[in-house]
C-alpha cells in the first residue's frame, strides 16, 4: 500500500522546507466552477473539436470564430471566484513570499485575484491578448480595438488570446522559472492536477528526482502517485485551508 502521511506529517514537512514549490491544475478551478476546456463545449460550441478551436492554423483560417469561442470562455471564466484554496495558498504566499513559488497550468487568473504574488503561468493567461505574429513596430501604437478581432489598423497583424494552444511550447520563461523552482524545493505541493499534461507533468518527476518530497491533493488517484510521499485524498477547497493555516 502507497505511504500516506496524515496531515499533520505534511504539515510538519511544509514548516521545516526552505523552499516549497506548488503546482496547480485544472481540479482547482473545477472546484471554482470554471469548467475544463471540453467542458465548455456545450450548446452552439458542442460540434467542435478542442483542436479546431485551439491552434494558430484555425485562427488564422476562421479568427472570427476563434475569438469568439475564447470571448465565451472569458464569460464563463469572469463569473467565478476563487475558492478556499486559492485564498489559503495566497495567504500563505504573502505570510511567507521568500518560501513559495507558485506554478499553474491554469488560465483562469484565479490564484492572481486570490492574492497570489508572482504566479508562474505555465500554459498562459485567458484575460489577457498578444499579437498573433511577432509585434512590428507599426502595432506599438496601431490597434484598432472597434473590430473583432482587435487588429493593428496598419499592417492587419491579429491579437490573439496569450494562451498556449495546441502544438505550440510553453512560454520559455515561464518553464525556465517552474524547472529551477521544482529543482530547488525541500516540498513540491501538487494540487488538482492528474499528471497526463506534459510537460506540466514531467515537472514532478523533476522534483522527485531532486530530492523533494512529493505531496499530492486529489481526491482521486493519479499518474502520480507513484513518485508521491503523500496523497492526501482531498479537494483543494476542504483540504488547504487546513494544511496551510498559521
Amino acid at each position: 500500500m502507497h505511504p500516506s502521511p496524515d496531515l499533520a506529517t505534511v504539515r510538519q514537512w511544509l514548516a521545516g522546507a526552505r523552499q516549497v514549490a506548488v503546482l496547480t491544475g485544472a481540479g482547482m478551478s473545477a472546484e471554482s466552477g470554471v469548467p475544463t476546456f471540453r467542458d465548455a463545449l456545450t450548446g452552439w460550441w458542442s460540434r467542435f473539436k478542442p483542436e479546431e478551436l485551439a491552434t494558430e492554423a484555425a485562427y488564422r483560417a476562421q479568427p472570427q470564430m476563434v475569438w469568439d469561442w475564447y470571448l465565451h470562455r472569458r464569460e464563463l471564466v469572469s463569473a467565478a471566484l476563487p475558492n478556499a484554496g486559492h485564498r489559503a495558498l495566497a495567504a500563505v504566499q504573502q505570510r511567507e513570499p521568500p518560501r513559495w513559488t507558485l506554478v499553474t497550468q491554469n488560465v483562469d487568473d484565479l490564484h492572481q485575484r486570490a492574492g497570489s504574488p508572482g504566479v508562474i503561468a505555465l500554459h498562459g493567461q485567458l484575460a489577457q491578448d498578444r499579437w498573433l505574429d511577432a509585434e512590428r513596430a507599426c502595432c506599438a501604437q496601431g490597434l484598432d480595438a472597434t473590430t473583432l478581432p482587435p487588429a493593428c489598423r496598419h499592417c492587419g497583424n491579429l491579437r490573439r488570446p496569450a494562451v498556449v494552444w495546441f502544438g505550440e511550447s510553453l512560454p520559455a520563461q515561464a518553464l525556465a522559472l517552474a524547472e529551477q523552482a521544482v529543482q530547488t524545493c525541500d516540498v513540491l505541493l501538487v494540487v488538482g492536477t492528474s499528471g497526463v499534461v506534459y510537460p506540466a507533468a514531467g515537472l514532478v518527476f523533476t522534483a522527485h528526482q531532486h530530492g523533494a518530497q512529493v505531496v499530492l491533493v486529489n481526491p482521486e488517484p493519479s499518474e502520480l502517485d507513484t513518485v508521491a510521499d503523500a496523497c492526501l485524498r482531498q479537494t483543494a477547497a476542504l483540504c488547504l485551508p487546513t494544511l496551510l493555516e498559521p
